[in-house]
């Protein structure tokens, strides 16, 4: 079937029987109505370049059950040294700058669009940072969206060691504790896959998803619920 070609005012998609490709429409733009509609869908938004803004509903979805997470014996000896530090939602501009230093299939995929969307979803406290410091430098990190009761992670970086694992084991371990239970990592790859994450069928994913939009969303800020969680695990093994 043709590429589904948003219109400019209405921000719907095609319906989940119309994807029969990984990437399910092109055009529209990144207003919050959209973005929300597009992630409680399913679908989630990608530049290629900037001005050709593409929508993406993979039929190989990469999926992260919370209690699925895999913590090495390297991660382990990392955590126990105390070295890194965490924090939830108190540097998101940060966070989303420092994923720009990445790449993606050779390009960066975070342009000024993407930034301008994401902080106003974080500012709605709906979008959220986790943070890995040394002392009072940031090191790692990773940022996403949460609907009900899937966290949605966009995207991580890292400038130390393993810094962006340590983000994901932290952000795995908190998120029950707000009933999360699935996070959404779109598209597979070996470094995901080695933590516990899963390849499911689209209509998999999709099925968890129209159960996990039922659940109430946990919006506003997560600084002070990650604090309290931080200091009740503290004693506790990682």
């Amino acid at each position: 079937m043709p590429i589904y070609q948003l219109h400019p005012d209405f921000v719907g998609f095609p319906a989940r029987s119309e994807f029969d490709s990984d990437m399910v429409a092109v055009g529209g733009d990144l207003r919050k109505e959209r973005l929300l509609e597009a992630y409680a869908r399913g679908v989630f938004p990608w530049y290629n370049e900037p001005g050709k803004l593409h929508w993406y509903c993979p039929e190989e979805r990469c999926v992260l059950p919370v209690t699925s997470i895999e913590v090495s014996h390297s991660m382990r000896s990392l955590l126990h040294k105390g070295e890194l530090s965490f924090t939830m939602d108190t540097s998101f501009a940060e966070v989303i700058e420092a994923c720009r230093e990445g790449v993606r299939q050779g390009q960066t995929w975070i342009h000024d669009e993407i930034v301008d969307a994401y902080s106003e979803l974080h500012r709605l406290g709906i979008a959220h940072s986790l943070e890995v410091w040394i002392q009072d430098r940031l090191v790692g990190g990773l940022y996403g969206i949460s609907l009900g009761s899937m966290f949605f992670g966009e995207s991580m970086f890292s400038r130390h060691s393993n810094a962006s694992k340590a983000a994901l084991i932290h952000l795995c371990r908190f998120l029950p504790s707000i009933g999360i239970e699935l996070v959404d990592c779109q598209v597979p790859n070996d470094h995901l896959l080695s933590m516990g994450a899963q390849v499911w069928h689209r209509d998999d994913f999709l099925d968890s998803l129209e159960l996990a939009i039922e659940r109430p969303t946990e919006s506003g800020s997560w600084k002070r619920k990650f604090e309290q969680w931080l200091a009740a695990t503290t004693n506790n093994n990682v």
